[in-house]
């Protein structure tokens, strides 16, 4: 049986990783897209996935995501487009190696402590019951703890909120996260890039994630100022 942990990073005492937690809410697409942009661009995670998130999962993609095969089960999650077809991204052991998985009612766990060295954290998708566990304080599983952390030293959090329409309490429940330092991001795809397929979509919410997290990508196209600038056909010539 594989350990709930992975502790074959190189060097343990530089390492600085990334904490992305998901949520129960839809949108697991957008988790696996960051997770595969944070790999390429030679960051290390620590990765937390909350127990309604695993219905969800379950739920988007057919995959049974378990403690004690969870490598296993997130090369095969990472491996799928947003469409669900499997093998559409290859994923190899080496691309893994610094991922470090925590159980979500570890409340021991090493990012729930803030001397805990972490960069920063990324809750995506964020339910709204999430983001109200969050704005109060609840601390109710491992997720909403290192939040908490990571507001009180006032490092990144990013909060990927993944719900319509949006009621007052969630509205104030926003306001208080921003308030308090953190980036609120609805996951709200954009279409000047020049969408062609669902996983463009995908991407480009997954790329808004990384731009707030300062981390290099190529998800996406980026707006340069020139109307039609995002489509990919080219505009017809003026007569």
């Amino acid at each position: 049986m594989e350990p709930p942990h992975n502790n074959t990073s190189k060097d343990p005492g530089r390492r600085r990783p990334w904490v992305v937690g998901i949520s129960g809410a839809s949108g697991t697409p957008y988790a696996a897209s960051v997770l595969r942009g944070l790999l390429a661009a030679g960051e290390a995670v620590d990765l937390i996935v909350s127990r309604a998130s695993r219905l969800t999962l379950l739920d988007e993609t057919g995959i049974t995501f378990r403690d004690a095969h969870w490598r296993g089960d997130l090369r095969e999650w990472l491996a799928r487009g947003a469409d669900g077809k499997p093998g559409t991204f290859p994923v190899t052991e080496a691309e893994l190696a610094d991922v470090r998985y925590w159980p979500a009612g570890d409340l021991a766990a090493g990012p729930s402590s803030g001397s805990y060295a972490v960069k920063g954290m990324l809750i995506v998708p964020a339910s709204t019951a999430c983001v109200a566990g969050v704005a109060l304080g609840l601390s109710k599983d491992l997720l909403q703890r290192v939040a908490s952390v990571t507001l009180k030293e006032r490092r990144r959090l990013v909060v990927t909120v993944r719900e319509t329409p949006l009621n007052g309490p969630t509205l104030k429940h926003l306001v208080t996260l921003d308030e308090a330092g953190a980036v609120v991001l609805p996951a709200s795809p954009a279409f000047y890039a020049g969408a062609t397929h669902i996983q463009d979509l995908v991407d480009f919410v997954a790329g808004r994630v990384l731009d707030a997290a300062e981390v290099p990508h190529g998800l996406y196209r980026r707006w340069e100022g020139e109307l039609r600038g995002g489509s990919k056909e080219e505009a017809p010539e003026a007569p």
